[in-house]
This record gives C-alpha cells, structure tokens and sequence, in this order.
C-alpha cells in the first residue's frame, strides 16, 4: 500500500499540531489561559450551590416558604462589604441569607451565606421587600441597571433558587425576582 503525497502531508500537520498543543497545555499546568466568553473555568471554580446552602443548623422542609432576590444597589461588593456601606456592626447584622457576587468584591457567581441563614434565623422585614419571616431572600451584587447582575450571577443564582425550593418544597410561584430579572 503506497502513502500518497498528499495523505503524508496531512497525516504529518496533525502530528505537528497536536504535539504543539500537547506542549502548550503541558506549559500551562494548572495556570489556564484566561476566562473568553465561552469560558467554564471560572464557573468551575466555584463552591457547589449545594455546598453554598449548608447550615450550621438543621433546617427543616416547613421553615421557608418564599424566595426573595433582589440588587443590593451597588456596583461592588460582598457580604462584609454590604455590612460596612449599611453601616452594621458587622457582617452578622446583614439583612439577607445569601450574596451572589459579580466579580468585584468576590468571584463572579460566587454565593456567599450569612450569619442569617448559618443560624437559619429569619430577616427583618422591610418596605423594600415582598417577603415575610419565612422568606429566603437572596441579594445579587449590582443595580440592575448601570450594574446590571452579569450572566455568571444570573446562573448561579438561579441554579440556588431551584436547589432551594426543591429542598424546602417552595412553590415557583413564590419565588420574587427583580422586574428585570433576565
């Protein structure tokens, strides 16, 4: 059996170029190449939401009943930081059960957990939000508007939302987004 010329040509580019990518990627070790817009890199950094929605105490199916997301109102941030701008004591006295960061202040999708609901205590009401005593409420770092939530954000918070109301049996119909929610 000959080898054409052509063949050999071809069959000699797929060795070149997979051995060069073998390189690179040898190269590069645990240092990979930085986050494009099809990127899971970042997301795969991330903390389980499973792991996210642990408590130091037990929680039962009948506590919570609604879900509750909402913008923080501002650019930047994370669960001490909000603290700090509210003018708490202390990241403890935040008024939320989980913060999803945007990359300022945290990873982008990162879900951070209070005190609140690590002690699964309930939130203070207030005339901003839909909730009661038995709400979970979620704060997205941004505005929604110069600060919109970002796509990794919109993921994870979601992918929350849905472990928590299937853990504590929430009708979707309870669960409150912002309007312009995507």
């Amino acid at each position: 059996m000959s080898v054409n010329s052509r063949e050999a040509k071809i069959f000699a580019a797929l060795l070149v170029s997979m051995t060069t990518g073998a390189i690179i990627l040898m190269a590069l070790g645990n240092n990979p190449p930085s986050a494009g817009a099809f990127c899971l890199n970042s997301y795969y950094r991330l903390e389980p939401v499973e792991d996210a929605i642990c408590s130091r105490l037990s929680q039962s199916t009948g506590r919570w009943n609604s879900i509750e997301i909402y913008y923080s109102g501002t650019t930047a941030g994370n669960v001490a930081q909000l603290a700090s701008l509210s003018g708490l004591a202390g990241p403890e006295d935040i008024n939320c059960h989980f913060v999803v960061c945007n990359g300022l202040g945290g990873a982008d999708g990162e879900i951070q957990s209070t005190e609140k609901w690590q002690r699964q205590l309930s939130t203070i009401p207030g005339r901003t939000w839909f909730g009661s005593h038995q709400t979970i409420r979620i704060c997205i770092i941004g505005d929604g508007k110069t600060a919109p939530a970002t796509d990794q954000q919109i993921r994870r918070a979601e992918a929350l939302t849905e472990t928590l109301y299937r853990k504590f049996n929430i009708r979707p119909e309870d669960i409150y987004r912002p309007d312009d929610w995507q």
